[in-house]
């Protein structure tokens, strides 16, 4: 039986998107998603958690977020978990989990007054609505 390795997140940008174009001129773009949470203490007191993930984009879908996304804008996000190793330039084994985006939608900018990219474009791939 095949698995499913699905991730659906909603959060604000914690950086603008940092864009590099690899071997073969190969678009990746990454950045830091926050998704928040709240729960009451056993004393009644609201407290807020808020969870950072790094999202990697590839190719087209990269150039697109580099041009669209800025730090505090909103952002429903479709992917997949993935780890990966490494080994930094001490020798020491790293690895890092991070969601490789499929998709994305813009749903609110931070600075509302903006209309800049408000169209079509603005989706990371054209068949989710925005």
């Amino acid at each position: 039986m095949a698995g499913v390795n699905k991730v659906i997140l909603i959060g604000n940008l914690g950086r603008d998107p940092e864009l590099k174009y690899l071997e073969g001129n190969v678009a990746r773009v990454n950045f830091s998603l926050a998704t928040s949470d709240s729960y009451k203490d056993k004393n009644g007191n609201r407290v807020d958690q808020t969870e950072w993930h790094n999202i990697v984009m590839w190719r087209g879908l990269a150039e697109s977020a580099e041009k669209y996304l800025k730090k505090g804008t909103q952002v429903y996000v479709e992917g997949k978990l993935q780890t990966r190793q490494w080994n930094d330039k001490d020798g020491n084994k790293r690895n890092t989990t991070e969601i490789v985006a499929e998709s994305y939608v813009i749903l609110q900018r931070r600075d509302a007054s903006s209309n800049e990219g408000n169209t079509s474009e603005n989706q990371g791939s054209g068949d989710v609505p925005f």
